[in-house]
Order: C-alpha cells, then sequence, then structure tokens
C-alpha cells in the first residue's frame, strides 16, 4: 500500500460514502450498490480503488463477497491531516490573540 493509493482512494465522494456504510458494518456489492443510483459494475470499480488502497478487505463467502473496512489503512491520511490540525491551531491561537488585543473602538459599550 502506498499513500498515494490511499489518498486517491479517497479524493471520490462515492468511495468516501462507501466507507461510512462499511464504518457501520460488512456489506456486499448488491447491499452497497441499492444505496447509489449507479449499476453494480460501476460500484464495484469504486470498491476496487478502495481495496487498492488497503481500506477495504474483501472476503469470499460462499458466492457472495463481503466487503470490511480496514481503518488502520487511515492512519497514514490521519497522521499527515495531525501536522495540519496543529498548523491551524497554532494559526487560530494567534488571530484570537490579535482580535483580543485591538483596541474597542470608542462607540463600543
Amino acid at each position: 500500500m502506498t499513500e498515494q493509493a490511499v489518498f486517491r482512494a479517497l479524493s471520490d465522494p462515492t468511495r468516501r460514502e462507501i466507507i461510512g456504510l462499511l464504518a457501520q458494518k460488512p456489506l456486499s456489492v448488491n447491499e452497497i450498490s441499492s444505496h447509489f443510483d449507479m449499476t453494480r459494475p460501476a460500484v464495484a470499480k469504486h470498491l476496487k480503488i478502495l481495496q487498492s488502497g488497503d481500506i477495504i478487505s474483501v472476503k469470499a463467502i460462499g458466492r457472495e463477497r463481503i466487503n470490511h473496512l480496514e481503518p488502520l489503512a487511515l492512519k497514514s491520511v490521519a497522521d499527515w491531516l495531525s501536522y495540519f490540525s496543529h498548523f491551524w491551531d497554532t494559526k487560530l491561537a494567534k488571530l484570537k490573540s490579535t482580535i483580543e488585543n485591538q483596541p474597542k473602538p470608542e462607540n463600543t459599550p
């Protein structure tokens, strides 16, 4: 798995919605397809991209293929984003301090 594959998988809103569905419980392709206005093969393509990013795993149970979320794959994204969270926390704290330290206009009670 590469981080690039994870970010590619997350770049599409349909795939992010599929991740949300799989966060609730494992689902078959048919079950996932029922949530979208697209063909089953189109949903299967999205699932393949999620699988290539190791965000989901697929287990065969009889003739069905059940898709499972692999949340650990999202850790690299969370780690990367945490840097920016710290960045924005610092910037917003500075902005708050600047605003609070400005003199009030004379017409303000």
